[in-house]
């Protein structure tokens, strides 16, 4: 996908939250994050927003924690959430291709790429959080192409990390299947970080988990149940993956 494309869904993610976080209320429970009400998704996004911009601005080149929640609530929150998602948008807008700052996945093209990629992702996942607050009104769609996106960064990047407690003490393969897009990872799990790859091997599959890209994406973030797509041989694998792939 191109760094636009990314903006465009990053700034249109961000209105959409906004107003499903109005419509429910900071009181509501966000049913895919036991725990968590609207305040709380809105709180948490709103902090990651800052705290990327001051990457994009600012040019850190080593990590940099993030700043404190703050303690705002209702209307004053919802403002908050909004100032600092068009400051992120601004600056990513703004910044040039050969930006330079600390980036902290693999596979990235440029900083500013890694950035707009990320924080689109990182928006449109809990944007479907707030607006699943609102009860009976189903989620906005996640478009195919971007959601197939996000699949490969999850797979070829979060869990490519040391942090990954997807592990399995002997060898497997999940293999992840797009049945809209076409898309299609091989992942190898072992005792160490799990090996992803674009495509299907030929090889044998110890589990498959496939269906429109849409739903493998939210499944996958945990999101949605794992009956929302099909999934094929060893079910201890896609077990696995529920209870363990939570990024950290």
């Amino acid at each position: 996908m191109e760094i636009t494309e990314y903006l465009e869904t990053l700034a249109r993610d961000g209105r959409l939250m906004a107003e499903a976080a109005e419509k429910a209320g900071p009181d509501a429970p966000v049913p895919p994050c036991p725990g968590w009400r609207v305040r709380d998704a809105l709180r948490h996004t709103g902090v990651v927003h800052r705290w990327a911009t001051a990457f994009v601005v600012e040019g850190h080149t080593a990590f940099q924690p993030m700043g404190d929640e703050p303690d705002l609530d209702g209307e004053e929150l919802v403002a908050w959430f909004r100032e600092g998602h068009g400051l992120l948008v601004r600056a990513l807008s703004d910044a040039p291709d050969s930006l330079e700052c600390w980036t902290f996945l693999p596979g990235a093209s440029s900083a500013r790429g890694f950035w707009s990629r990320r924080q689109a992702h990182e928006t449109a996942v809990h944007r479907v959080d707030v607006q699943a607050a609102l009860g009976d009104a189903a989620p906005g769609p996640v478009d195919p192409v971007f959601a197939a996106d996000g699949i490969d960064e999850l797979l070829c990047g979060f869990h490519a990390r040391e942090k990954s407690r997807v592990r399995t003490p002997e060898p497997a393969v999940l293999r992840v299947r797009a049945t809209d897009t076409g898309d299609v990872w091989t992942v190898r799990l072992s005792a160490q970080p799990s090996r992803a790859t674009r495509g299907d091997d030929g090889g044998a599959a110890d589990c498959e988990l496939s269906g429109p890209a849409e739903r493998l994406y939210l499944t996958l973030w945990n999101r949605l149940p794992q009956s929302a797509v099909t999934v094929t041989g060893d079910e201890r694998l896609a077990r696995l993956w529920r209870e363990t792939s939570a990024v950290v």
